[in-house]
Parts: C-alpha cells; structure tokens; sequence
C-alpha cells in the first residue's frame, strides 16, 4: 500500500444479523456517520482485521463497506476475503476459509454467507469463546484514487495491534503490517458475523444402587454401591451428593472412583453430606460404602442416596435423581444358623 488518501461521506449501513447472530467489529461507523474512503491500495493487497468472538459459534458471515465518493459506481470483482486463525500480529495463523471473487455494491456494507457464487456451500467456521481470529480482504484491481471505491475506514484513530495490511514490497514479495504504522488513521470496516448458539444448561444426572449381600445379616459386613452419572447434554459442574446411611449400618467408610472426566473426594467415613462432585457429560462417579449391620437389627433396612444438580446447570428429569435400597434380614441364614445342631 503507497498512500492513504480519502473523502468524507455520510453512509447507512445495512447488515442482516439477527435471533443469535452476533455482529463483530473493530470499526465505530454508525447509521449516517463519517467514514473514509482509503485509496492506495495495489493488486494483490490485503486489509485485515484481528476480531474477537464473543462467543462459543459460528463463523456465518463476512461484511465489507464498500464506498466511492457518489456512492453510485458499477460493482466490482475483487479477489478474496479470508479467514484465519491468530497468530502474531500482523502476521495471521491457519487460513480457514476462503470466499472467492466477492462482488462488490457500492455504498452499502455487503455481506457474504457463501463460499461460492451459487450460494449452495455456507461459511461455516467453528470458534470458542474470546477466540481472535482475523478477516481479510484482498484486492483484484487497484482502487481509483482519490474518490475510489475502495475499502472503508472509521475516523476516530487506530488504537494499533488490531487493523493489518498485506503490503506489496516490490517484486512479487508481501509482508503484514499494523496498518497504524502505514499511516491508516482509522479502523477497516470489515466485520464478521458469529452465531452464538444457545448452549444448554440441562445435565440429566442418574443415581443407581445396590447392595451386596442383597439380604443382610446381623452383625455382619454389608456393602453399598452408588452410581451417579450424567448424561448430559451439558456438564454438571456442580452435582452434590447426600447419602444418610441408616443407624443400623455402623461404622460406614466409603471410597469414590471417578471415569470419564468426573471428579469427587477419594473417601470419607460416615454419612456422604452434600458432598460435591464434577460431572461432565457421560462421565460418572462410583461409590463403595463398607460397614457392618448392628447386632439385633430386624425388619426393613432402607438407603436413599440423592443427586442433586447445581447451578450454572439444571436436570431435566427429577425421576431419576434419588435411588432407594431396601434390604431384608437373610431369614434362611438365620433359620439355619438357629437349627443346624
């Protein structure tokens, strides 16, 4: 890029955005404001900009101003907007995408959702939460100086670190640049549109247990085993775990093993109270509860083990969130320990 030269104009600026569909920009333009339309630029020339997602989404679109002084000239064929990856500014990552031969309107901030010009393979480009990726466009023909059209800049300075250019050196040779250090008083009106996709809350947290003898003996050994799992579709950061065992199961010790990304506390003794745990999605937490029934216990012994989902998440199905063992005395154990001889 040789110069930065340019006209003062009044614009609307039309854009499509909607429902979850985040507009992202560097760029101060609004509806009627001043802009300035940057001349200089050489075949093959980029202007890029560094743009930070403000969400886990989508890449969906690609908005470019473009202007002349009359705002009336034909369209043009320019050469690519891409999109990449950061890498060390200037100087950009992993190119992305590439959208071919952008035909260009004067006057109006035109957007591209396609890759193609049959409009049948849709930008599609994957990005996480304060991800920075970066926007470029590349010029086919050098732009009519001064009145253009050409590319747009804001009129409020350029903060540097976040506008590029992909200079022409001479000889086939380019190199990036901040293009505050060209000269370029302003940022580009080059955008992005990301759609932030609702990401849901609900994490179906099961309990199951079981106990082994599965009929008790007095003053003998029994063991509890709880299974608590998520089944998603979003993680349960915060699951607490409430197990009051009952006064005849004595002396209880416990040990939990996690699989599958989950995390709990190693062991304890005595009743499990609102003990938290970490549940990804399809991850799961085991417990082994050890103890010995007390001597003279008779009738129903009963277990309830509970799980319960904490915010940032929320379970969808209550059903499934409490488990009840319910164990009975081995009468035939006892019968024949009573007339064997």
């Amino acid at each position: 890029m040789r110069n930065a030269t340019g006209a003062m104009l009044a614009m609307l600026l039309v854009t499509t955005a909607a429902g979850n569909e985040v507009t992202v920009k560097n760029d101060s333009l609004t509806d009627f404001g001043n802009g300035v339309i940057v001349t200089g630029f050489a075949i093959g020339e980029k202007a890029a900009v560094w743009l930070t997602s403000p969400c886990a989404g989508t890449i969906v679109a690609a908005q470019i101003y473009w202007h002349s002084a009359t705002g009336t000239a034909a369209q043009d064929i320019e050469n690519a907007i891409e999109i990449y990856r950061a890498g060390t500014f200037p100087q950009p990552g992993l190119l992305q995408t590439t959208i071919g031969g952008p035909v260009l309107t004067d006057g109006v901030f035109n957007e591209y959702r396609y890759l193609d010009e049959n409009n049948t393979i849709p930008l599609s480009v994957a990005v996480t939460q304060n991800e920075v990726f970066i926007v470029s466009f590349q010029f086919a023909n050098a732009p009519p100086a001064p009145d253009g059209p050409s590319l747009v800049r804001d009129t409020d300075g350029n903060p540097g670190g976040r506008d590029a250019i992909d200079a022409d050196l001479g000889g086939g040779t380019f190199a990036w640049f901040d293009s505050k250090t060209l000269g370029v008083n302003g940022d580009w009106a080059i955008r992005a549109v990301v759609d932030c996709q609702a990401v849901s809350t609900s994490a179906d947290v099961a309990v199951a247990a079981s106990a082994m003898p599965a009929a008790y003996l007095p003053g003998q050994g029994l063991t509890y085993s709880l299974v608590i799992s998520n089944a998603g579709p979003a993680n349960s950061p915060n699951t607490t775990i409430v197990d009051t065992f009952p006064g005849a199961f004595a002396n209880p010790s416990w040990t939990c093993t996690p699989a599958g990304g989950a995390s709990c506390v190693a062991n304890g003794t005595g009743n499990i109270v609102a003990t938290n745990v970490s549940l990804p999605v399809g991850s799961s937490v085991a417990y082994s509860v050890n103890g010995t029934v007390a001597n003279g216990t008779t009738g129903l012994l009963s277990n309830n083990v509970t799980a319960a989902v904490g915010a940032p998440s929320s379970d969808p199905v209550s059903s499934n969130n409490t488990a009840t063992t319910d164990l009975l005395p081995d009468l035939d154990r006892i019968f024949a320990d009573g007339f064997g001889g």
